[in-house]
Order: structure tokens, then C-alpha cells, then sequence
């Protein structure tokens, strides 16, 4: 059972949902500590007051803003929880639009909401229904952990979900990183599209999509624990930033793509290379050209005496 982390309210127009909130995420990677190298002793990082010259335990410790480099201002959680904003209490939607018109890059962390108690149970399957039927999803304000934020509410099966988002001048823009002006033909677009078409998938399921790189790691330090030497990284066939002719490397691609999912996979063919047709020549032109100079020399002739 997921740990409560929040519990408030949404506000949909006049109607309130008492809601809990729970991660929907949960982490699988493998966690590294730090380690002495010399005598593998552990590496923690204490926490120590600068003027008593002490470390001090968690309880002592609390949140404050630098407004000089003398003056401090302490802020607790009980302020932070206490703002006078209506966000803080409830999670606030302010408007409803369509999920395509939404950056993923303001995407972030997911969060089931859960309604809280019997009385919630009807105006959370109320907001539910609607979002599923009018393909649509709700942008909610709410403050948590010391600031306000922007929030997506979307249906997942059954339940309705929060993601949090970022504001619009935390998105960068991506102009810096654009890469210089470069041309390319009708047919190198079509054999994208064609690889496209033969990686097309219904769904995120299957192997391609598990986590290889945490299965890797236990492969290492189930070696190393053996006193085995651990596998190798098999060398990649051609060098990355290699320049290589994108057509032959679409239609390679798509060859391989048919190939791990059999030769009956529908996609489809990609474009020939077009060659340029011999335009021919017209000899209309070169007979008009003809009597025309014939027609000059005859008339520069002078007629002959008898």
C-alpha cells in the first residue's frame, strides 16, 4: 500500500472532493553508497552547525531565507501550511483542455488521487467520468512543500491522476541548440517514415521495454562477488557521429526491423531512387532551323546569266 504523502481536496468549480494523494511511481534502480576507496570505510554526510562548531540531529533543524549575508528568516512548516492562498488546502482547477496542447516537457512525477471516505466517492467518479468523456484534462494550481505549482489531472483506468508541471518560463527553449540549416530530399523523408511504420508497436510491452541497464549492474556485482570478471560491452558495429548514407542506413534499418518481427510485418516499402528521365530531343525545331538556313543561302545566291 502506497504511503499517503498529501490529503486535501479538489475544487471543481462549487464542487470538493476530499482527495488523499500517493505516489504512483516506485523506483527499481540499484542505489550506490560512497565509500572510502583505501579501506572501503562509509562516506556519510553530517550535518553541522557553523557557529557552535557541533552537528546537530534532524529535530534542530529547520528552513530559513538568506535576505542579507548577516539576516536570516526563519519559516516553518506550520507557516508553509498556513499560507493564506486557497491552493494549499485543495488542489485548484482552473481550466480544462485538450492533453495534445500540453508540452510533454512540463510533464512530471505522477500521483494517484484517492477519494477520501464514502462522501467523496460520488463527485471524484463525477469528475472522473467527465475527463474520460470529454477526452479532455483538467489544469489545477496547488501548493506543496513550500511552493505553488501547476498540475495536470488526467484518468488512468479508474482513477484520476495528478502530474505535476512546470511553469512556462521554467521550460528552456531550444534555439541555442538547433543545428545549422541542412536540406533533404522527398525520398529520405518517405524511408523514415517506412522505419517508422516497421517499428510501430500497439503497446509498451515486451522486452525492448524492460530495464536492461539494472539487470547489467547485478550481473557485475554478482561477478565481483564471485571474484569473476565481469561481462564486457560488446564493441558497437559503426562508431557514433560516423558519417554514413542515410538511405542505405533506413533501409538497413528496416530490414532488421522486418526481420525481428517476422516477414509478414506490414510496412511499408521504401521509395526507389528516382533517376532523372532523358528529356528527348525535338526534331520539330531542328527541321525548322534547317530550311531556314537553306532559305538564307538560296536567296544570297545571284541568279546566273544565260
Amino acid at each position: 500500500m502506497p504511503r499517503n504523502i498529501w490529503s486535501g481536496a479538489i475544487s471543481f468549480g462549487l464542487v470538493t472532493v476530499p482527495i488523499s494523494v500517493a505516489s504512483a511511481t516506485e523506483e527499481h534502480s540499484i542505489r550506490f553508497h560512497q565509500y572510502h576507496l583505501e579501506d572501503m570505510g562509509r562516506v556519510r554526510v553530517r550535518k553541522y552547525c557553523e557557529i557552535e562548531d557541533r552537528e546537530v540531529d534532524q529535530g534542530e533543524i529547520g528552513k530559513g531565507y538568506q535576505l542579507t549575508k548577516e539576516q536570516v528568516i526563519p519559516i516553518s512548516d506550520e507557516e508553509l501550511r498556513d499560507l493564506p492562498l486557497p491552493t494549499v488546502k485543495a488542489i485548484e482547477i482552473v481550466a480544462f483542455v485538450p492533453l495534445d496542447s500540453v508540452d510533454p516537457l512540463k510533464i512530471g512525477e505522477g500521483y494517484y488521487l484517492a477519494p477520501s471516505g464514502q462522501v467523496a466517492a460520488k463527485p471524484y467518479k463525477l469528475l472522473r467520468m467527465a475527463l474520460a468523456r470529454s477526452s479532455k484534462v483538467a489544469v489545477a494550481k496547488y501548493a506543496w512543500s513550500g511552493r505553488e505549482r501547476l498540475g495536470l489531472l488526467r484518468v488512468r483506468e479508474d482513477a484520476i491522476v495528478l502530474h505535476a508541471m512546470r511553469w512556462p518560463d521554467e521550460v528552456r527553449s531550444p534555439e541555442e541548440l538547433l543545428p545549422p540549416p541542412v536540406e533533404l530530399s522527398d525520398d529520405e523523408v518517405d524511408g523514415a517514415l517506412a522505419l517508422m511504420d516497421s517499428m510501430t508497436r500497439e503497446d509498451l510491452e515486451g522486452e525492448e521495454f524492460q530495464d536492461t541497464y539494472t539487470e547489467a549492474l547485478e550481473q557485475i556485482i554478482e561477478a565481483k562477488r564471485e571474484h569473476r570478471e565481469p561481462p564486457k560491452l560488446a564493441e558497437p558495429e559503426s562508431k557514433p557521429g560516423q558519417v554514413v548514407d542515410l538511405m542505405a542506413a533506413l533501409t538497413e534499418s528496416v530490414e532488421k526491423a522486418r526481420a525481428s518481427r517476422g516477414e509478414d510485418a506490414d510496412v511499408h516499402e521504401l521509395p526507389k531512387k528516382k533517376t532523372a528521365k532523358k528529356q528527348p530531343v525535338k526534331k520539330t525545331a531542328a527541321k525548322k532551323t534547317t530550311k531556314k538556313a537553306a532559305a538564307k543561302k538560296t536567296s544570297g545566291r545571284r541568279p546566273r546569266s544565260a
